[in-house]
């Protein structure tokens, strides 16, 4: 599974303003604000900050009027795996390929890697792939099948964020669209 509980450490800064609040609302907010919804090369992507212990002796700064506290804390991510095979429904469609959510995350399929099929067409009225001998069909809200060829964390234009890419493939057995596989499934003797 992509998915992954890790305990992880770090330390909160609690301004002056914030001292008569808990602690671990505190230290929540600010673990939230600085780790959800980002990705990082150790931990993957970071899906949610679920608790926090935070110790009650924090350290003051010279010239800064701030405590600061370490903090062990839960954090659900998420960590594709090259060569794993997850479901995923098709989000967009354009002429390179289509985007598939695979949980929090979009995952990239180019055109030539949607079916084994020598030439695919792109319709982009009804924004979807034709298999040009099959006639088979790859459309917006289509669940597929599909296994992770390569992870890489790229970074931003602005900033220290990452972001996690992840492309894909449909061609291979048991891969595909998922009506696909059960009309091959329901051919079987």
């Amino acid at each position: 599974m992509p998915f992954r509980l890790i305990e992880a450490e770090d330390y909160v800064r609690v301004h002056p303003s914030e001292f008569g609040k808990p602690l671990e609302d505190v230290a929540l907010a600010q673990l939230r604000a600085r780790y959800e919804g980002k990705a990082f090369r150790d931990l993957g992507y970071v899906v949610a900050v679920l608790s926090a212990k935070v110790s009650r002796e924090g350290v003051i700064l010279f010239g800064d009027g701030a405590t600061y506290h370490r903090a062990v804390f839960d954090l659900l991510t998420f960590v594709p795996l090259d060569g794993e095979v997850l479901h995923g429904i098709v989000e967009t469609a354009r002429e390179v390929g289509v985007m598939v959510r695979i949980g929090p995350v979009l995952g990239f399929i180019n055109k030539i890697h949607l079916m084994e099929e020598p030439n695919i067409l792109f319709d982009a009225s009804t924004k979807s792939f034709i298999g040009e001998r099959s006639k088979r069909k790859v459309g917006v809200g289509d669940v597929v099948r599909a296994r992770i060829t390569g992870v890489s964390y790229v970074a931003q234009k602005e900033g220290l964020d990452l972001a996690l890419r992840i492309t894909m493939t449909m061609r291979g057995p048991g891969l595909g669209k998922l009506e696909w596989l059960k009309e091959k499934k329901a051919k079987r003797p």
